[in-house]
């Protein structure tokens, strides 16, 4: 059973007469030994909920599916979904209790860096595996856990150079969310811009809470760069882009972005604002292949056709669900230590965002990549390039080597 009541519902069960605590419900039932306990840990609500929606369904239809076909080991899959409302603590209380009073053997989830970094070391400790799935900044080593998403060195590689050919310019702007992602972002996006003969004339970094841009569109148009990068996240940054219409310079500056759309930024502005917008990610819902088309399919016909559009993260975490239960009947157990072994063999799964294969040395994936133009809210996807390995994270990160490395390594991107 899949149970997803986040503190507002409990808190009316509550003032009902039903026995609640505060947290996420769930009831085992008395089957409960032949079921496998998962958890997932995601913002439904909060500032970061625009992220964490579609990648909640996803997990859900994984489990769904997996259950529909006789579950795993022969057991049902029985998923508990955590709201952490956007709140780091939260994210921190509800791994202790994923892990110690619901007993879960994996968890999913986590959006921003520090919603990861608030559970891993927990479940670490708690010996729980821990799946991440949102494309992230790179550089996490650790044996527990393993991250789905992709990582700078996999889109902006081949990303940066293409844009600067598709808009015939080499004075890129960039404006970043101001934590781990955007700073280490703007880094690779400036390394490899220098090295396409580019120039990254300025980088301004803005925390997540900021909605007001018009002070750095007066900067930009100062500035005259040929094209603006953005690494902006969340909805407060969402602004940003109806204020540049408003500006009267969407039409003279051309823009690329590492982030929009991995909120469904593209359903929630408007086509005025995001058309010719060029992205690149692991995934996208425009990618023609019949794994992809029968997937969404599916998603529609599970989640209604006014669901949140598939993102790179709900999309991983998709894979991530399928690719644990594919390592747990490979091991033939779903003890922890076993299911990481099985993984480590190099597992790959197939499904909507193409083939992804765990990389034994890193635990992250070996994907991928694809690029697209944002047009009236869909993506027409322009290049793909096939699996894309973690190098950036490789350059740190070697697990076969030193497995009781425990630590998110800073990357040093050189400039």
């Amino acid at each position: 059973m899949i149970k997803n009541v986040n503190r507002r519902t409990l808190l009316k069960l509550a003032g009902a007469g039903a026995a609640a605590s505060v947290g996420p419900f769930y009831l085992r039932s008395a089957g409960a030994a032949d079921t496998i306990p998962v958890a997932a840990i995601h913002d439904a609500s909060g500032g970061i909920d625009i992220y964490g929606r579609p990648m909640i369904n996803c997990v859900n239809l994984a489990v769904e599916e997996l259950n529909a076909a006789g579950g795993v080991l022969g057991k049902k899959i029985d998923l508990v979904n955590y709201d952490a409302q956007s709140n780091m603590q939260l994210y921190t209380q509800y791994a202790v209790e994923a892990a110690t009073k619901q007993k879960a053997d994996v968890v999913f989830g986590g959006i921003l860096s520090a919603s990861r970094e608030a559970m891993r070391p927990s479940l670490k400790r708690f010996k729980t595996l821990y799946f991440y799935s949102l494309l992230y900044e790179g550089g996490v080593c650790d044996r527990n856990t393993f991250c789905m998403g992709s990582t700078p060195a996999q889109t902006l590689e081949k990303f940066t150079p293409f844009v600067m050919k598709h808009f015939n310019g080499k004075k890129i702007y960039t404006l970043a969310a101001d934590y781990n992602y955007g700073q280490i972002t703007a880094k690779w996006i400036k390394k490899f811009a220098t090295e396409n003969g580019g120039d990254v004339i300025q980088t301004d970094f803005f925390p997540l809470d900021v909605s007001e841009f018009g002070t750095t569109i007066r900067k930009i148009q100062a500035a005259q760069p040929d094209i603006i990068m953005s690494v902006l996240v969340g909805a407060a940054h969402n602004s940003f882009y109806r204020q540049w219409v408003a500006s009267g310079m969407k039409d003279k500056i051309p823009m690329a972005s590492t982030t929009f759309g991995i909120g469904n930024e593209q359903v929630l502005t408007s086509p005025e604002e995001h058309n010719g917008i060029i992205v690149s990610y692991a995934y996208f819902d425009g990618i023609q292949t019949p794994e992809n088309l029968d997937f969404l399919k599916r998603y529609y016909a599970r989640f209604g056709e006014k669901a949140d559009a598939v993102t790179e993260g709900a999309a991983m975490s998709y894979h991530a669900v399928n690719l644990w239960a594919k390592a747990a009947e490979l091991a033939g157990t779903t003890e922890r230590e076993k299911v990481i072994e099985a993984l480590e063999t190099g597992l790959s799964f197939t499904g909507p965002a193409g083939k992804t294969t765990i990389d034994p040395a890193t635990h992250h994936d070996t994907l991928d990549v694809y690029i697209a133009e944002v047009r009236d809210g869909k993506y027409n996807v322009l290049e793909s390039y096939l699996q894309q390995p973690p190098a950036d994270t490789a350059a740190v990160c070697n697990l076969t080597e030193n497995p009781n490395e425990n630590k998110q390594f800073v990357i040093d991107v050189q400039i």
